[in-house]
């Protein structure tokens, strides 16, 4: 005959059970992680072959300039085509090593101009009212800085805008982290040299110059006045500089559509790290960028990869794919410029990185926090963090064959005798709950054309933490003005 069970001690059994699991360290460890941190897939498969064929056809004569008429993603918005720089300009290097260290060099300017920007921004700022000062000097003073960029050539994606009335299309760099855009123009000063033809202002009939009390001139760091005219002077940080008159113009997007007096710097004095560009398309947070004056409640791009020949479109007013990976932005309350997101950690091979979250907070000094830059390539980490995701990976990784490091990169793989390889995943927390896992080719990158892959991050001992390019190819980035948020959804070039 069954034995009947003691109600009492069943009750006792399960009770203490219940004690048991809720202080285990693995019920502890779930507890503070999100649903969705959980169940992190560990490892992912890496296609080196067809990694490594796209190092070679960057330098074939057959990999031919990429079609500047794009369809948009969505239709029914204002949309430029986007392409990868070495599409427009062909690499004049011997090999993909030597086109790599160049990149890097590239990046690391890149890297010195937006912590510029941060600290000069800080450290204009008055103690009473805490807000930015606008520095107004004489037309006399506007003149080049005594350093110059180098001459090899800054961003690594290409806007096909159009500029003027009749409209003529140039090639120009968009940039997350600046607000003004600017053209080189004629008469030129001293102009590097472009792809395109100068822009000449006196053969567009919707060309407009800027008076010294209107709103756009206000709207400047540093300006100045000749007469009623005003003048700007924008400088990067890393030697790069470009030095005009403030003008409204008519930019068209393609098929898409127009827009009217479009704040436009026309630059006769300009130099650095532009080289093959016509100018700059600021997409920054402020009503001087593009968004903000054509008053767009979001805008999004795709980067493809930099070694291929495609194209892609950067798009205005459009809703973000619907399986779209959503972070919230974060506002720095000392500077309105970029666009932070609210990220909380990372992951290495499914297990959640020991890293303080207030590494990736802004502080009360305006200084931390980790922005979404379209110029930066390598994503740059506080050292903390770094460190931290350098030695998971190692771990995971310990299979692989490591190999001697490159310039920025000390973490490096020969994949010389594979077609593909498993290799750990690595995502991004973001504090909502949801995880944007990166594909292998997002933080593994050619260094050469023999095999060799480095894992594409770098440490910063900078005033904050950036989310490079080499992070977002392949995924179409959403800015949500409207709603304040990020998204990220992959395959949507």
């Amino acid at each position: 005959m069954a034995q009947t069970q003691n109600p009492s001690s069943t009750f006792f059994l399960v009770f203490s059970l219940l004690i048991l699991i809720s202080f285990s360290p693995l019920s502890t460890s779930l507890r503070h992680q999100p649903l969705h941190f959980q169940n992190l897939k560990k490892f992912d498969v890496f296609d080196v072959s067809s990694s490594l064929k796209n190092t070679l056809q960057i330098f074939s004569p057959k990999n031919e300039k990429s079609p500047t008429s794009t369809a948009p993603y969505n239709s029914s918005v204002l949309s430029f085509s986007l392409h990868p720089r070495a599409s427009i300009i062909k690499p004049h290097h011997k090999d993909y090593s030597t086109l790599t260290l160049s990149r890097l060099s590239r990046d690391s300017a890149r890297v010195d101009s937006v912590n510029s920007n941060l600290n000069f921004a800080l450290s204009s700022y008055t103690h009473s009212d805490l807000k930015p000062v606008q520095t107004a000097i004489h037309p006399e003073d506007l003149e080049s800085p005594l350093t110059s960029g180098t001459s090899q050539g800054s961003g690594e994606y290409f806007a096909r805008i159009g500029v003027g009335q009749p409209v003529k299309e140039y090639y120009m760099v968009i940039d997350t982290g600046s607000d003004l855009s600017w053209i080189q123009c004629q008469p030129c000063t001293d102009c590097y040299q472009q792809t395109d033809p100068l822009f000449d202002p006196s053969s567009s009939s919707s060309y407009r110059t800027v008076s010294c009390s209107s709103q756009e001139c206000s709207d400047l760091q540093i300006s100045g006045c000749s007469g009623d005219k005003c003048l700007y002077q924008v400088s990067y940080g890393d030697g790069s500089y470009t030095v005009g008159d403030l003008a409204t113009e008519t930019v068209s997007f393609g098929n898409s559509g127009s827009v009217t007096s479009v704040p436009l710097g026309c630059g006769h004095d300009n130099e650095g790290l532009f080289q093959g560009a016509a100018g700059l398309i600021g997409l920054a947070r402020t009503r001087l960028s593009l968004p903000g004056r054509i008053k767009a409640t979001s805008f999004s791009y795709c980067m493809v990869n930099r070694d291929s020949s495609a194209s892609s479109t950067l798009e205005f007013n459009s809703a973000p794919p619907g399986d779209s990976v959503f972070a919230s932005m974060v506002t720095n309350p000392k500077h309105d410029l970029f666009y932070y997101v609210e990220l909380i950690g990372m992951s290495v091979g499914g297990e959640k990185l020991t890293i303080p979250e207030s590494i990736f907070q802004v502080d009360e000094n305006g200084r931390g926090g980790i922005i979404v830059d379209s110029g930066t390539a390598v994503t740059r980490l506080k050292t903390q963090a770094y460190n931290s995701l350098r030695d998971a990976f190692v771990k995971h990784a310990s299979n692989l064959r490591s190999t001697s490091g490159m310039s920025l990169f000390d973490t490096c793989y020969d994949f010389s005798s594979m077609s593909s390889v498993k290799v750990p995943t690595v995502s991004f927390l973001f504090a909502n709950g949801q995880t944007l896992s990166l594909k292998p080719s997002n933080y593994l990158v050619p260094i050469n054309s023999r095999g060799t892959y480095c894992l594409a991050f770098a440490p910063t001992d900078g005033a904050l933490s950036i989310i490079g390019n080499v992070q977002q190819q392949g995924t179409r980035v959403s800015f949500d003005l409207a709603k304040r948020q990020l998204g990220f959804s992959q395959n949507k070039c």
